[in-house]
């Protein structure tokens, strides 16, 4: 058995031998298997990491959870003040507190249309999470996505119900600890309160705008109704204001709040709560039908509403943190004496005469030296809170007072024009053909830019801005704080020489860096916030160089002129130096006629006026906020309220200061010229005292080259000699040459008796003269200019009469004048004798 056995292996080996042998790969299996090992390590070392990532990122969290706040049912409810102080650190106004007129709502007094309203646009899975929900993060994206704006935001109603309770909204508190501590609570808050009292602590905390606290609050301050009472459409309104209240006001912004009634509808037509037919007839209701009339309300802090507007936007935009939510100290620039009489200007007739309640303004005061807003008024006869404010979104056309910024500010810094540079307000038109105009429809000629901006010249202002370049204007305009748009783009079109929209705070912000010598400064209403946990921002304007010093103080030279002058006398106040500049916008000859205003003279729909002192910087606009309105336009003494409001603020707000005058750099220098020469020149002896001016230029680009399109002042000639020569009967008169600066030649006007001659010699014999006493006179011509006679009296006798009573003979008589004028004679003729005489002093003719 064992030989079978190996002769069957025998043959197996044979038959192996007979086939052909295969090359045998070495290892070929076992790199395969180091791979695989080698992607087992990795994936467990990565999950490894992971469970340590998340065991660290857990231990984490429960570390910065364990140092929560508490929660209270007193927190939940409640709403902490915040205080607004004044820049002296006396409190101007409260916000928010448990001191507001609430009411609060139970979970069983909310009507299903207002839950299902909130729930589907703030957060569409409130019923089925815990308190956070990752999946509504993801959705939120999606959804904002789909509809092109912000239809949901990231957080649950719980977390935004801890926010509102607990922490505040600052970008910069949106730390890992912050999120780690808001998710542990609202948890902790889904744990211990039901969903309907979770949304019925949001429903009552919420801020609706107008000092009003929740929703229910809400339905009876806008709709008249209790919380129970709302229909659809006004559900859906009062769901969709806690994102942005004052935005989505519907008093003050009827559109935006319908707009954003119209996006809670889609949400819950989405979310299944209505049908789409409930949506449509939902929307046809017009939002402003069915809300509250507070025309009537009165309340003290509407004084300083106005500017607690600017500064909750300030304190939102620099911080993050909402004003509304509560506890936060804010200090301001407010100067409440001068906002309490900017108040008063506008919404009583003691200090301006306004014709009508329906005639609207914005005004803004700053300081100069820092930008500080120390008072702002939005409108006059404001009826609600947070109304709608024109000295911060008002864009109108400030008309003529662009000209310093977007034409003479730009010459003077770029091309060193002087005060007196020459510009020429005749016919013209823009580069397109359309014809421009001045108020007056009048040409005066020549004119220097001193002139052409005191008077308010359109033509002057318009070549001085194609001299300067758009682009060099739209340069110097933003260094000023103001971006001027055209088809929503930023850049300037030839019409911007002589306007372009921007707000009273805008422009009194710009003029403030003429008056204090070339430095904008950011208009800013906040100094300091302080939170209620101790943290602190401060703020200060940095000032940037906006301009030379050298065109600030032309610029400032010239609107001081404006105001003693010009278009603005009515802005003067004793003994205080100060500059500005008026500015109205015109009507199109269709709408003139619309508004009934074809036969006022300079109707116009928008009136302005910047001024400044050394201190403060004012600007005023006034006009009517429907301007094409049959009626509502501006006659010329209705635009010259903009200045008595001016003055009357600025009076008020400059007796206590310095009246200080600005002291003029070392890179200006002050010139005498001739005007209207170009080049400039200094003034000839002989220019006219009329075209003599005292102009400002940049240092090193003072005229050197002076003027003689006027010719020299002249002096009487001197020399002047006279002889007789009894022998020939001949005059001889004589006289120095007179030597000129110029190159043009003298010429001579001799008068002797009856003789009359223009001659360039210095000599002339008259032959036969007349006997007699008689004068002689000679003057000198050069140019256009005549000087003064040097001028000799003689007595040339008769000679037969002479013979009859004297007994002596001359051959020849003299007389001459002295280089002063004045004349000697010697007489010892038979037959004449020559007396001399004081020349006369005759004045040169021009």
């Amino acid at each position: 058995m064992p030989n079978a056995g190996n002769q069957n292996v025998s043959r197996v080996n044979n038959k192996q031998k007979n086939k052909k042998q295969k090359p045998i790969k070495a290892n070929n299996k076992k790199p395969k298997q180091a791979k695989m090992a080698l992607w087992k390590k990795l994936l467990l070392g990565i999950v490894s990491l992971g469970i340590l990532g998340l065991a660290a990122g857990g231990g984490l969290f429960f570390y910065y959870a364990s140092s929560a706040p508490e929660l209270s049912k007193d927190k939940l409810v409640g709403t902490v003040a915040s205080t607004i102080l004044d820049a002296d650190g006396n409190v101007i106004k409260e916000i928010g507190g448990n001191d507001q007129n609430r009411t609060i709502v139970s979970a069983d007094e909310i009507p299903q249309v207002l839950k299902d309203a909130i729930v589907s646009i703030e957060d569409q899975r409130f019923y089925q999470h815990n308190g956070i929900d990752p999946i509504r993060i993801i959705g939120a994206l999606l959804a904002n996505l789909q509809k092109g704006g912000i239809a949901q935001g990231g957080s649950t109603i719980t977390q935004q119900l801890v926010k509102l309770s607990y922490f505040s909204t600052s970008s910069e508190d949106q730390t890992i600890k912050r999120k780690a501590q808001e998710a542990w609570l609202s948890l902790k808050l889904e744990r211990e309160y039901s969903k309907d009292e979770i949304l019925a602590f949001y429903i009552n905390k919420v801020y609706m705008s107008n000092n009003v606290y929740g929703m229910g609050t809400a339905a009876e301050y806008y709709f008249g109704k209790s919380i129970s009472d709302v229909n659809l459409a006004e559900a859906a309104t009062l769901a969709g204001m806690p994102q942005a209240p004052v935005y989505y006001d519907p008093l003050v912004n009827p559109d935006n709040t319908t707009a954003r009634r119209d996006l809670v509808l889609d949400m819950m037509v989405e979310n299944k709560k209505i049908t789409a037919e409930q949506s449509a007839e939902a929307k046809k209701m017009i939002i402003t039908d069915d809300l509250v009339d507070h025309t009537n309300d009165t309340n003290t802090s509407l004084v300083v509403d106005s500017y607690v507007q600017l500064v909750i936007d300030e304190v939102k935009k620099k911080t993050g943190l909402d004003v509304y939510e509560g506890g936060l100290t804010v200090k301001t620039n407010i100067n409440m004496a001068a906002q309490q009489k900017l108040y008063d200007i506008v919404n009583t007739n003691d200090y301006v005469n306004f014709p009508d309640a329906l005639l609207q303004t914005g005004v803004s005061l700053i300081d100069v030296h820092t930008g500080a807003v120390k008072a702002v008024i939005g409108g006059r006869n404001q009826d609600v809170q947070l109304g709608l404010n024109r000295a911060s979104t008002l864009q109108r056309s400030i008309g003529s007072t662009m000209k310093p910024m977007a034409d003479y500010g730009p010459a003077i810094e770029y091309l060193d024009y002087s005060t007196g540079t020459l510009v020429v307000d005749d016919k013209y038109s823009y580069s397109d053909g359309s014809e421009i105009n001045d108020y007056d429809h009048k040409y005066k000629g020549n004119q220097t830019i001193r002139e052409a901006l005191v008077d308010s010249r359109n033509i002057p202002a318009l070549k001085t801005f194609q001299a300067v370049g758009a682009d060099n204007a739209f340069a110097f305009l933003k260094k000023l704080g103001i971006t001027i748009t055209n088809d929503n783009k930023e850049y300037l079109v030839e019409s911007n020489a002589i306007g372009g929209e921007a707000t009273p705070i805008q422009l009194s912000a710009a003029y403030a860096a003429f008056a204090n010598g070339g430095t904008y400064y950011e208009p800013y209403t906040v100094q300091a916030v302080t939170t209620s946990d101790g943290k602190e921002f401060t703020f200060e304007s940095k000032g940037t160089q906006a301009m030379k010093d050298s065109t600030a103080y032309m610029i400032t030279d010239m609107l001081k002129d404006v105001i003693t002058s010009g278009t603005a006398t009515n802005a003067q106040i004793d003994g205080l130096p100060q500059a500005g500049k008026t500015g109205t916008t015109n009507y199109t000859d269709a709408e003139l006629a619309a508004v009934g205003g074809t036969n006022i003279p300079y109707a116009a729909p928008d009136a302005w006026f910047a001024g400044y002192s050394t201190s403060y910087s004012i600007a005023v606009w006034l006009g009517y906020d429907n301007s094409k309105e049959y009626g509502n336009f501006l006659d010329y003494k209705t635009q010259s309220l903009t200045r008595d409001i001016y003055r009357e603020l600025m009076s008020y707000v400059s007796k206590d200061t310095d009246y200080s005058d600005w002291s003029m750099p070392a890179s200006v220098s002050k010139v005498s010229i001739e005007k209207y020469t170009d080049p400039l020149m200094k003034p000839g002896t002989s220019t006219p005292s009329n075209l003599i001016s005292t102009e400002l230029f940049v240092k090193g680009t003072e005229p050197t080259s002076v003027s003689k399109k006027y010719g020299e002042k002249l002096t009487a000639p001197t020399g002047l000699k006279a002889s007789y020569n009894a022998d020939k009967d001949e005059l001889t008169i004589t006289w120095d040459a007179y030597k000129t600066t110029g190159s043009s030649q003298p010429q001579y006007s001799v008068t002797a008796g009856a003789t009359d001659k223009t001659i360039t010699d210095t000599s002339l014999v008259i032959a036969k003269p007349a006997k007699g006493t008689f004068s002689i006179s000679v003057s000198v011509q050069v140019g256009q200019s005549t000087s003064p006679a040097a001028t000799i009296q003689l007595t040339i006798e008769d000679a037969a009469k002479a013979s009859s009573g004297s007994d002596t003979s001359k051959d020849s008589s003299s007389s001459e004048s002295s280089s002063s004028g004045s004349s000697s004679s010697e007489s010892s003729s038979e037959s004449a004798s020559l007396k001399a005489a004081t020349p006369d002093s005759a004045s040169s003719s021009q």
